[in-house]
């Protein structure tokens, strides 16, 4: 199996999620990592312009999205399962509810004035101001809750986790972890980095428990990898991951197309389209430093146009 190499940076939830996922799978990866903020010149090489942490690449194959990364990493390494058959459908709803709902209250809850020195850790004030301005152009038009709404949304859903675990199952879905537990487990991470807001966790004794269950699963092995490197072997790469083309869908294989997120950093990635299913849609591009890459994305939380 080619390398698998997570760009990311130690302190983004999502990122977290990923290497939690990689360490229940036992999995040895590179990690190189990338800016916080604008500008991206060696991401935006790879990805041709999407700028979210985290992405994986497996040699010219770019994954964009944690959805479809988790998907990519358990048909890689099929045990233990990621997507167990007895949590059914309900472990990618609570899964997609976790990235979407619960992500941005825990995010809104947790960045009040309290909670900011402990997310910053005594971040000088100019990459405060440079954070802050990256953050307001990623989520240009999108209404956030206050932190007095993400207080309330959060008591709420941190009582229907703890219901869920009412009945001593282990993990969210039962005995076994699924991608449910991941999702919901990179925004109580992000949460419990700044212990005055954390005390909002207190009561929930069971979530409390099984986060501890998910935290041991650990980040397994992983050794640093400079950008340029991971440039390299992109660009040295012989082999692509195979795809499937339907064209059922309204897109001729070929076409010139962009894709973009549908909510916050809707920045497009313009490429021939190469792959394209219910499931995922992936475009080929050519960069002078990376070389010819596949980028691909999830279709959920994505549009493409021609």
């Amino acid at each position: 199996m080619q390398d698998l190499i997570l760009h990311h940076y130690a302190t983004s939830p999502f990122s977290e999620k990923v290497r939690l996922v990689l360490g229940y799978k036992g999995l040895a990866w590179k990690s190189v990592t990338v800016p916080v903020v604008l500008p991206k010149p060696d991401v935006v090489a790879l990805t041709g312009g999407y700028r979210r942490t985290p992405f994986l690449q497996i040699g010219a194959d770019i994954y964009c999205d944690t959805e479809l990364m988790c998907r990519v990493i358990d048909r890689l390494a099929p045990t233990p399962p990621l997507y167990p058959v007895a949590a059914s459908g309900a472990q990618h709803m609570l899964s997609r509810w976790a990235d979407t709902a619960l992500f941005w209250v825990a995010i809104s809850f947790t960045m009040q004035p309290a909670g900011l020195p402990h997310i910053f850790g005594g971040a000088p004030p100019e990459h405060l101001k440079a954070f802050a301005a990256d953050r307001a152009a990623m989520t240009a038009g999108m209404r956030r809750p206050t932190i007095a709404d993400a207080g309330a949304q959060l008591r709420t859903y941190l009582g229907w986790l703890e219901q869920q675990l009412g009945d001593e199952r282990k993990f969210l879905c039962g005995d076994h972890a699924c991608i449910a537990d991941f999702s919901v487990a990179q925004s109580l991470w992000f949460i419990r980095r700044a212990p005055p807001v954390a005390t909002l966790l207190g009561p929930y004794t069971r979530l409390g428990n099984w986060y501890e269950r998910v935290q041991a699963f650990g980040h397994g092995e992983h050794e640093p990898m400079g950008s340029d490197d991971a440039l390299v072997i992109a660009k040295a790469a012989q082999h692509r991951a195979p795809l499937a083309f339907d064209a059922q869908h309204g897109f001729a294989f070929g076409d010139t197309v962009q894709v973009a997120p549908i909510d916050y950093a809707q920045d497009p990635v313009v490429g021939r389209l190469c792959g394209l299913t219910d499931d995922e849609v992936a475009i080929e591009r050519d960069d002078e430093r990376a070389g010819r890459v596949v980028v691909h994305f999830p279709r959920i939380g994505f549009q493409i146009r021609k």
